[in-house]
Parts: C-alpha cells; sequence; structure tokens
C-alpha cells in the first residue's frame, strides 16, 4: 500500500479544503517558517489514529480544529481524509473491496472524532491495527517529527528495538500477539470458571433432583389445591351469581314499590291541591261569617244595654207613677177633706149668718179659717195640676219608652234572625271548614303514607343495591382468586419447565 493523496479541511491552519498530492518518488514541502508544513505530518498521524494531544502540541484533541482569526471565524470541526493505493490487495482482510482505500477521520466540536474506512464507519482500533499490519502507523519512525533523530540517538535499547522492529514490518505482530496472548488469558479465565461451575453444578445436582422431586410433589398438591380453590370459587361464584339474581328480582320489586308509591305520592299531591284550592274561599267565607257575627254580637250587646237602660227608665218612670198615684191619692182626700172643711164651714158660715149676735168673732175666725183652708186648698190644686201634668208628661214618656222598647225589642228579634242566619252560615262555613280540614288531613296522611312507603322503597333499594355490589365484589373476588391460581400454575409451570431443562442439561454435561 502507497499513500497517494492527502485531503485537509478545517485542520489547523489548513481552514478551506485542501489536497496534498503523493506522487511516486520523492515529494518535498518546502515553505517559510509558520507556513503548515509541520501541520501536514501531524495530519498524517492524526488520520492513523493519533490520540494523544501532546503530540499534536495541544491541550485538546479538539484543539486541531481551525479556531478562527482576525478575518475568518471559527470552524465546528476538521476532517483529513487519507488515500492508498491497494491495487495489490496487501490490506487486512475486510479492507480489499477496492483499489483505492480511503481512510476519513472526523472531528467535531463537543461530540468527539469518528473514523470511515471506504464509507464504512470503523473503530479507532481498526484503523491502527490496518497501518500497524502495514508496519506504519501514527508513531512509525519514518514520520520523524522535530528533535526525533536527537531522541533516536539517546534513545534506550528498548526503543530502539521498538523503532527496528517497525521497520522491519513486525510491529503489527506484536500488537496481534499482545491480543492473541489477551483473549488466550481471558479464555483460560473463562475455562477455569466453567470448571467451578461444572463442579458447583455437579454438587447442586443430587439437590436439585430432590428439589424437583419436591417440586412434583408441591405440582401435585398445587394441582389438588387450586382444584379444590376453583371448586370453592365455583361455589361461591354459584352463590352469588344467585344472590345477584335475587337482588335484581328484589330490586325489581322495590322499584316498582316505589312507583307506587311514588304514583300514591302524587295523587295524594293532587288531593291536597285541590283541597288547598277549595280552602281559601271557604277560610274567606268564614272571615266574612266571623266578621258578621262579631257585628251581630257587638249589636246584640248594644241593644241588651239599651234594653236594660229602658227597662230601668220604665222601672223609675213606673215608681214615680205609682208615687204620684199616692200622692195624688193623698192630695183627693186632703181635697175632700177640704171640701168637707170648706162645707162644714159654709154651713157654720150659713149658721153664723143666721145668729150674727155675739158670733162676729167666731165668724172672722171661721172666714179667716176659710180663707186659709181656701189657699191651702187653691194650693193643692196647683199642686194637684201640676202633678197632674208631671202624671200626663210621665205617662208620655211612659209611652215613649214602651214605643222605644217595643222599637228595640224588634229591632232585637231582628238581630236575634240575622245573628240566627249567621249562625247558620257560620256553622255551614265551620262544616265546610271541618270538611275540609278532613280532606287536608287526609291528604297528609296519604302524602305521610307515600312519603314513608317511598322511603322504605328507596331504602330497600339501597340495601338491594349494596346486597348486588356486595355479591359483584365477592364475583370479583372469585376471579381475582381464580386468576391468581392460574398465575401461581403458570409461574410453577414455568418453573417447573426451567428446573427440568436445567436438569436435562446437566445431566447431558454430566454424561458427555
Amino acid at each position: 500500500m502507497r499513500f497517494t493523496k492527502l485531503r485537509l479541511a478545517g485542520f489547523k491552519s489548513f481552514v478551506d479544503p485542501t489536497e496534498l498530492l503523493i506522487s511516486d518518488g520523492l515529494t518535498g514541502v518546502v515553505g517559510p517558517n509558520g507556513c503548515g508544513k509541520s501541520n501536514l505530518l501531524e495530519a498524517l498521524r492524526w488520520v492513523m489514529g493519533e490520540n494523544r494531544p501532546t503530540a499534536m502540541r495541544g491541550d485538546g484533541m479538539e484543539d486541531v480544529i481551525f479556531a478562527g482569526a482576525a478575518s475568518r471565524p471559527a470552524r465546528n470541526f476538521a476532517e483529513v481524509s487519507l488515500l492508498l493505493d491497494n491495487s495489490e490487495r496487501l490490506a487486512p482482510s475486510g479492507f480489499n473491496d477496492s483499489d483505492v482505500l480511503e481512510i476519513v477521520r472526523r472531528i467535531t466540536r463537543d461530540a468527539g472524532s469518528a473514523y470511515k474506512a471506504s464509507g464504512k464507519d470503523v473503530r479507532a482500533r481498526d484503523v491502527q491495527m490496518l497501518f500497524a499490519d502495514a508496519s506504519t502507523g501514527a508513531h512509525s519512525p519514518s514520520l520523524v517529527r522535530q528533535g526525533q533523530i536527537s531522541e533516536l540517538i539517546n534513545a534506550k535499547p528498548k526503543n530502539r528495538r521498538r523503532i527496528l522492529e517497525e521497520a522491519a514490518g513486525i510491529s503489527g505482530l506484536y500488537q496481534r500477539r499482545h491480543e492473541a496472548e489477551l483473549k488466550l488469558n481471558s479464555t483460560e479465565t473463562n475455562l477455569a470458571r466453567v470448571d467451578d461451575v461444572l463442579e458447583q453444578m455437579a454438587q447442586q445436582l443430587s439437590q436439585l433432583a430432590r428439589q424437583a422431586r419436591h417440586a412434583a410433589r408441591y405440582r401435585a398438591i398445587a394441582e389438588e389445591l387450586r382444584t379444590a380453590e376453583s371448586m370453592l370459587l365455583f361455589l361461591r361464584w354459584r352463590d352469588a351469581e344467585q344472590a345477584c339474581l335475587a337482588s335484581d328480582a328484589e330490586l325489581r320489586e322495590r322499584t316498582l314499590a316505589a312507583a307506587k308509591a311514588e304514583a300514591a305520592a302524587r295523587d295524594a299531591e293532587k288531593v291536597r291541591g285541590e283541597a288547598d284550592e277549595k280552602l281559601p274561599p271557604l277560610r274567606e267565607e268564614e272571615a266574612v261569617s266571623g266578621a258578621i257575627l262579631q257585628r251581630l254580637l257587638v249589636e246584640r250587646d248594644t241593644l241588651d244595654q239599651e234594653e236594660d237602660r229602658a227597662r230601668e227608665r220604665i222601672e223609675t218612670l213606673n215608681n214615680r207613677l205609682e208615687q204620684l198615684a199616692l200622692d195624688m191619692e193623698r192630695e183627693t182626700g186632703l181635697n175632700r177633706d177640704a171640701g168637707e172643711t170648706i162645707r162644714q164651714l159654709e154651713t157654720e158660715k150659713l149658721a153664723l149668718n143666721e145668729g150674727q149676735e155675739g158670733h162676729s168673732v167666731k165668724l172672722e175666725a171661721a172666714e179667716s179659717e176659710a180663707r186659709n183652708a181656701a189657699a191651702i186648698l187653691q194650693a193643692r190644686e196647683s199642686d194637684l195640676s201640676q202633678k197632674t201634668e208631671d202624671v200626663a208628661r210621665l205617662a208620655a214618656r211612659h209611652q215613649s219608652a214602651h214605643r222605644f222598647m217595643s222599637d228595640c225589642q224588634t229591632n232585637l228579634e231582628k238581630n236575634e234572625k240575622g245573628a240566627q242566619s249567621a249562625r247558620t252560615s257560620l256553622g255551614e262555613a265551620k262544616e265546610v271548614r271541618t270538611t275540609a280540614q278532613q280532606h287536608l288531613d287526609e291528604a297528609q296522611r296519604l302524602e305521610k303514607n307515600a312519603v314513608n312507603a317511598s322511603e322504605q322503597s328507596e331504602e330497600k333499594l339501597r340495601d338491594a343495591e349494596a346486597q348486588r355490589a356486595q355479591a359483584q365484589s365477592l364475583e370479583a373476588e372469585a376471579r381475582a382468586r381464580r386468576s391468581e391460581a392460574e398465575g401461581e400454575a403458570n409461574a410453577l409451570r414455568a418453573e417447573v419447565s426451567a428446573l427440568s431443562k436445567l436438569v436435562d442439561r446437566e445431566t447431558s454435561e454430566v454424561t458427555q
């Protein structure tokens, strides 16, 4: 294999894509200091797998990416491609698909490096082994850097031997031998572990056989237990199903009872509404009748008071009439006595006139007595006349009181008739009110019965729903237990199968 071309893009000072043709013979790169000659050698080392930042004269591997300048921005990646002539197919297996082998290494900031060989993603170790088999690579003595000659002169024999082995083309063999030794050591370690495992498994074989017998017995017992549990769960499920059906039937019955109770409640509400509609007119009529009765009672009390006053007045007038009658009788007696006295005096006067002699004094006395008697009679007549007028006036007042009393009695009879009519209306109103109250009480009783029936129906409905939920819970629990039992059975089957396979494998290994 021979280098034919080197491509650089974003690598150190080569910010723009650059190609370096490596022709047959000697290829020289000349230029002033700082033009990038050493960067070409470092690019070769880097593309062949160099991973030490110090070999790239940097602190980190990302320092190989162009960091920018005053007139150029920094790049985010660097890429180096190396083309090799593989027409003789001297590359290791897997890299001989074409005459030209292209090795590409690309690094991106914060992402690391990636390798490709002929367009395929490869590992850094694959690239390093590719160049090691060709007696070259990032550490090849053919790539002489600054100060390396003086290092070679002053190098130790071990380092010189490495250079000679690389020059002889056997450094790759040492690398592969080292890898083979590592693999051999790993294989020996694995074999030792296999022997230990076989010994442990041989010790465990009898224990596994005993466990297998126990597992078989356990499977039998578990099968019987599952059968019993399945039967128990089936019985519980059947009981729960029957309870659920019974609960559904009872729920339907209680739902029907609730519907009937609700219908009764609606009827009671309707009756109550009708009673409420009839009640206001009755109450209004009762109020009117009560007002009329109250007014009549007030009028009756007033008439009673007036009648009492009239009776008292009549009684007073009667007493006065009796007193006047007594006075008139007494005055009549006095008048009669006065008349008799006057007649006696007239008789005596006549007698005196006949015998005027010696009787002048008696005559004067008799005349004086007659005048006095006449004055007394006149006074008594005047008093009698006055009393007669008083009697007439009292009689007129008595007649007026009798007429007033008769009118009061007439009004009282009318008022009594009105009161009786009002009492009749009041009684009818009370009867209507009593009937309405009875209807209302009956409606309230029906409503209360309907509410009680509805509450009982709702309670029965809740009980039925609770029983149904309990039945469903029992059914779900039975199904869960059945599923759990099936899961345990499947786990036991899997465990037994694994144990059987393990025992068979151990048996086959022991047999071999």
